[in-house]
């Protein structure tokens, strides 16, 4: 029994050691909230940190990144969606209690769903295909995201009966929505390897993680269209120091909210360890530097496996930046609401490129983010008749693609890559002074 008690004591001791360490400072900067970490170091913390501050669509301006021996201390600066400190305190609360538990890997659960797991190739209409199959099937969709990048959709489906209100659990039922919905990710194609659709196993991964995995397992990476040749929305640079023995990565790009999670999603997932990382932001542009290794401690070994990291880290950045007019969706629950708003959008020459499914107390809440159908932006006229076709109080436009994310050329590349050489010569000087290369072995 003594033993016993000190053996409990001791796990306590450890349990403390390791809990990570949040300090909120509202009086340093002017413009920007600080959340100061302090983590052992270990594969997934980063990333479970950052994916706490963005699911509150906190944008994080700054970060600092650094690994001192097994230790991690990271500082964020963070606003919130409209870039104004965050003087909430129960958010405040709520980020330190997250932080502090991302050592026992907590997530939520979804609970009395049934979730599918769904890639494919893309086309017009695909997504009202969708929901009309499940609409006939008597599936009511709770929850679900949505994204497409080159070609390829990948997208996450939480389902529950219409009648029972009760998760799907019979396999003969689950093994007909599985194959009906194959056949519509396959449509005419002579590949019918092509569409996985199956239930998700792991309810515990993030759900926007899940996404970026089964797109990276789907290979989008490899495909390029070319209309992102042309405009390219993302330079991603990949070196190595060999003297310390890091691989060096510059991502510069359009500014946005989660790009920071994504980036470090993919790293994460690719099983790279960061070790340092700069993250700065200035108007609505991005640069981030990382120092990384692999998990064995070894950095990049060859020039295939640098080019695979740049396609990866380019794709995990497009999946998100959706292209079109981003439209929301508020209307009373019921079935087959899902089906036909899609089924509008597409007799009406809209594509959907990415879309976000929540309902909650009976009420529906979805964005869609749609194209013409030629992946442009749809005309001003033909949005305001979809409107009126769903209902102007039900269906609004929440925002118009600007200027500058429709416009992309040579020159505005090359300038691009000059600011990512002058950025990297400026951080390769004074790396000593930032004290970003202590010895990590």
């Amino acid at each position: 029994m003594a033993m016993k008690g000190y053996l409990d004591e001791y796990e306590k001791l450890v349990i403390r050691m390791n809990t990570p360490r949040v300090v909120i400072d509202n009086g340093v900067c002017s413009s920007a909230t600080i959340v100061k970490v302090d983590s052992p170091r270990g594969h997934g913390i980063l990333l479970e940190a950052v994916q706490i501050l963005t699911d509150l669509n906190l944008s994080i301006k700054k970060a600092y990144i650094s690994s001192d021996g097994r230790w991690n201390m990271d500082v964020f600066h963070v606003t919130d969606i409209n870039g104004n400190k965050l003087n909430d305190q129960s958010v405040l609360k709520y980020i330190e209690q997250s932080i502090e538990t991302v050592y026992y890997g907590e997530n939520i659960e979804v609970n009395g769903l049934t979730a599918l797991e769904l890639t494919g190739t893309d086309r017009i209409g695909l997504l009202s295909e969708m929901f009309a199959v499940l609409s006939d099937l008597n599936c009511d969709v709770v929850d679900a995201k949505l994204w497409t990048h080159n070609g390829r959709v990948a997208s996450m489906i939480y389902l529950k009966d219409c009648s029972s209100g009760s998760p799907i659990l019979d396999s003969h039922r689950i093994s007909k929505i599985e194959g009906r919905l194959k056949n519509v990710l396959n449509g005419d194609s002579d590949v019918k390897s092509a569409a996985k659709t199956c239930v998700s196993v792991d309810m515990m991964t993030h759900i926007e993680r899940r996404l970026h995995q089964l797109m990276f397992e789907d290979r989008d990476y490899e495909k390029r269209s070319k209309k992102q040749e042309r405009s390219p929305m993302v330079v991603v640079t990949v070196q190595n120091w060999a003297e310390r023995g890091y691989s060096v990565v510059n991502v510069h790009c359009r500014d946005r909210t989660k790009l920071l999670f994504d980036v470090v999603c993919t790293l994460t997932d690719m099983e790279y360890a960061v070790f340092h990382a700069t993250i700065n932001t200035s108007e609505d542009q991005a640069h981030l530097e990382f120092y990384i290794r692999h998990k064995d401690g070894s950095p990049i070994s060859s020039e295939a496996e640098r080019q695979r990291v740049i396609q990866c880290l380019e794709a995990a950045v497009e999946r998100r930046a959706s292209e079109g007019v981003r439209l929301e969706l508020r209307h009373p629950d019921k079935q087959g609401l899902l089906a036909e708003v899609t089924r509008t959008f597409r007799e009406n020459g809209l594509n959907v490129t990415r879309t976000e499914i929540s309902t909650s107390c009976g009420m529906a809440t979805n964005i869609f983010y749609v194209t013409d159908a030629n992946g442009d932006e749809a005309d001003s006229k033909l949005i305001e008749s979809v409107r009126e076709k769903i209902g102007f109080e039900c269906l609004r436009v929440k925002e118009m693609p600007s200027v500058n994310q429709r416009k992309g050329d040579g020159e505005e590349h090359q300038q691009t890559k000059a600011v990512l050489v002058s950025l990297g010569s400026l951080v390769w000087r004074n790396l000593f002074s930032f004290g970003l290369v202590k010895s990590c072995s």
